[in-house]
C-alpha cells in the first residue's frame, strides 16, 4: 500500500476569473478538467511527481450556482481549502488509520467528464467537516482510471506544501493514522500554504 500527495485543492467563488487570476500570476495557463455532478468544474495544473493542483469553482456552465464543496456555497476568495493522499487500497487504508485512532469517513464514489467526453471514476473519502480549510487530506483511490496528472496538463514545480495549525500536535495525529507526511507549522488559524516555482518566480498559495 503507497500513500503519495495526489493533489491540492484551490477553491475560487468564480472559476473563470479564478483561472485567468492564476495564469497572470503564475504564467501557466491552467488545463480545463472537466465538470463534477453537484455544480462545480475544474482546471488542473500538474505539480510534478504525479501531482497536480485542482483549481475548482462553481461550474460556469449552471449559472446561479452555489454548491456547498469545500465552502464554495460562502467563499469570497481563493483559498487552499483542502489536499488529498492518494492511496491504492482505500479500504485497507481506512481500516489502518481508524485502528490508529482517526477515521477518515465513508468510502464514496465520484466522477466527472472531461471537456472531451471520457468519464473518469473515482473513490474517496468523505467525512462532514464544517472547517473553511481542511487540515486533514482526504483519500483518493483512481482504480483503473488514468490519473490526470499524466494526461498532458501543464505543469510547473511544488517547492513546498505545508500545513498550519494553533496546535500542531492535535494537527499531527491524524496525519500520522493517514501515513501523510507534511510538515506542521504553528499559526494563528488552521491554513494550508503552497509555494510554486512558476515562470514568474515563486507563488505563495494559502
Amino acid at each position: 500500500m503507497t500513500i503519495a500527495l495526489d493533489h491540492l485543492v484551490y477553491a475560487v467563488p468564480d472559476l473563470e476569473a479564478g483561472v485567468a487570476a492564476f495564469a497572470t500570476l503564475t504564467g501557466v495557463v491552467p488545463s480545463a478538467g472537466g465538470a463534477h455532478p453537484g455544480g462545480t468544474a475544474n482546471y488542473l495544473v500538474g505539480l510534478g511527481a504525479g501531482a497536480y493542483l485542482e483549481i475548482i469553482g462553481p461550474d460556469p456552465s449552471q449559472p446561479g450556482a452555489r454548491p456547498r464543496a469545500f465552502g464554495l456555497e460562502a467563499l469570497t476568495e481563493p483559498t487552499l481549502a483542502a489536499w488529498a493522499v492518494r492511496t491504492d487500497d482505500i479500504e485497507e487504508t481506512v481500516r489502518q488509520a481508524r485502528e490508529a485512532g482517526y477515521d477518515p469517513g465513508s468510502i464514496e464514489p465520484l466522477s466527472r467528464r472531461t471537456p472531451g467526453g471520457t468519464l473518469l471514476e473515482w473513490r474517496l473519502t468523505r467525512r462532514d467537516d464544517p472547517a473553511a480549510v481542511r487540515t486533514t487530506p482526504f483519500l483518493i483511490d483512481w482504480g483503473s482510471t488514468g490519473h490526470p496528472s499524466a494526461s498532458g496538463i501543464p505543469a510547473l514545480s511544488l517547492a513546498s506544501f505545508t500545513v498550519i495549525h494553533p496546535e500542531p500536535a492535535s494537527a499531527r495525529g491524524p496525519l500520522d493514522a493517514l501515513g501523510a507526511t507534511v510538515p506542521v507549522e504553528r499559526g494563528p488559524a488552521p491554513g494550508l500554504r503552497a509555494v510554486l516555482d512558476t515562470p514568474e518566480g515563486q507563488v505563495t498559495l494559502a
